[in-house]
């Protein structure tokens, strides 16, 4: 398994198809490698850190870029340059693929098999080469000639792979993979007990902040205006000024907010909510889809963000604020009504697929 931590997800993906792999009859031996760690510490801060700068603070470049590089010129000055540094800066991944000599090697992540695909072109002999798309959409970064077999999250990413020239027969949707415990029943009553929460209560968890709509204690604090607010539980993740930011905003509205820092149970807390307020991750969103939660969208990164977006708007499983006002509108509107809360819960589960880790690891097992 080799990822790259620009971004959560697709580490997360990679650490659910390990456990699968772990879990499986007969189990399959499996290690993540983020590319990242394998890197100089320049480069891995211009890779890792430069890209959550760009999507935060310069969205719409991120968006001309992103459109930019969908049809990319492979003979041009800046993309030799690009592929130069990325070579010089990995070399440490030929060394770790020599010493672990896997079977079947699956990027979570574009650039390890953007590295791989040109070695093999160059004749070095590798293992089947393998792609697990993390969105529910498809750029030129994940297209390369010499990937085996691509991973899918649905038939319409799986239509425009083949679009741009991949064969069909290598292309098989399997979703985007997600840790068995999003799909293990749980009880709401006990994992709300474990928050301090009122189970019979509308709770909605809010994962999301940043551009375009304000920060999560912003947003908190909009929704805690509300003449009859829900109870909500605020995930401050490892940001710690933020978490000292809502604790001390919930202090000011004892029993309505619950903030929470880093947690490694989310699907517990997603078990004792009625609605997810998040920014459309691919993996985020795959993990609500897991538990059959609709979703209140905010902030999307422009480019693959905004196609996952697009998608779950269409499927019916969310809807969409531009901004702090309409998420308050709407979030007050979805509380008035059950059935469409209902329905889109129904959505999520008619395109969720919490298995896909598994059928990931079963794919790779029945392979030749």
């Amino acid at each position: 398994m080799l990822s790259v931590s620009a971004g959560a997800g697709h580490v997360r993906a990679a650490d659910a198809v390990v456990k699968a792999a772990s879990t499986a009859k007969p189990p399959l031996i499996a290690t993540h490698l983020d590319l990242l760690t394998l890197v100089p510490k320049d480069f891995r801060k211009l890779y890792g850190e430069q890209y959550i700068r760009l999507v935060e603070k310069l969205p719409q470049l991120w968006s001309y870029l992103y459109s930019k590089t969908d049809r990319p010129s492979r003979d041009s000055l800046v993309g030799k340059l690009k592929r130069a540094a990325e070579e010089l800066n990995t070399r440490k991944l030929n060394a770790e693929i020599e010493r672990l000599a896997p079977d079947v090697i699956l990027c979570t992540h574009f650039l390890p098999a953007e590295l791989l695909s040109r070695q093999k072109s160059k004749g070095r002999s590798l293992p089947p080469l393998w792609v697990q798309v993390t969105d529910f959409d498809v750029h030129a970064l994940w297209v390369h000639s010499h990937v085996d077999r691509y991973c899918v999250a649905n038939e319409e990413v799986a239509f425009r792979l083949a679009d741009r020239g991949v064969p069909r027969e290598r292309i098989t949707v399997t979703g985007i993979p997600v840790m068995p415990q999003f799909s293990a029943p749980l009880d709401r009553a006990i994992c709300a007990g474990e928050l301090g929460l009122k189970p019979e209560t509308f709770t909605v968890l809010m994962m999301a902040g940043g551009a375009g709509v304000g920060g999560l204690d912003t947003l908190a604090e909009r929704v805690l205006r509300l003449p009859d607010p829900p109870q909500l539980v605020a995930l401050a993740g490892r940001n710690a000024e933020l978490l000292q930011r809502l604790q001390a905003l919930a202090r000011q509205h004892p029993g309505k907010l619950f903030p929470l820092g880093f947690t490694t149970t989310v699907e517990r807390v997603m078990t004792a909510a009625d609605l997810v307020v998040t920014k459309p991750g691919g993996l985020s969103v795959s993990e609500c889809l897991a538990k059959q939660r609709p979703m209140l969208l905010v902030s999307p990164i422009p480019g693959q963000e905004e196609r996952n977006a697009d998608y779950l708007l269409e499927s019916g499983a969310a809807i969409k604020a531009v901004d702090g006002a309409t998420l308050v509108f709407k979030l007050a509107n979805l509380m008035a009504e059950p059935a469409r809360l209902a329905a889109m819960s129904a959505a999520a589960a008619r395109i969720g697929r919490p298995g896909a880790a598994a059928d990931v690891v079963a794919l790779i097992s029945s392979s030749p």
